[in-house]
């Protein structure tokens, strides 16, 4: 390089990749989903075959055991207590697998969703 060249600074390599720039003071820093984690786990493979695949997802409120005696006299009405509390996260199931906890939330009028708390470590492979 001679006295003559000039170097430009590189520019951020966020701003190329069209991702979000450094959230400014105040502004919450937005965490990466699933998708990014895997996509980040891919090292270059393409995950795309995989996005269309179902899987089973099931929201765990609690469980309860109880002799075969006592569900046959279950009745309309019956309450069975949980081995849960009112307010206790619950259990998100992937393929019978918890990948992370939640609280239940209203949305959209009387619907109810699952507002996530937590992604279970074990969930998440070591990168």
């Amino acid at each position: 390089m001679s006295d003559t060249d000039t170097q430009t600074p590189p520019e951020d390599s966020n701003a190329e990749a069209g991702a979000n720039p450094t959230p400014e003071a105040g502004q919450p820093e937005e965490k990466p989903t699933l998708k990014d984690v895997a996509a980040a786990m891919g090292g270059g493979r393409n995950i795309d075959a995989l996005l269309n695949v179902r899987l089973d997802v099931r929201v765990v409120l609690g469980r309860s055991r109880m002799p075969i005696s006592e569900l046959l006299e279950l009745s309309k009405g019956s309450v069975i207590e949980l081995d849960r509390k009112v307010g206790d996260p619950v259990d998100i199931m992937i393929n019978d697998r918890m990948v992370a906890r939640g609280d239940l939330v209203k949305v959209n009028g009387d619907h109810i969703g699952v507002a996530l708390r937590e992604i279970v470590k074990d969930f998440i492979p070591e990168v």
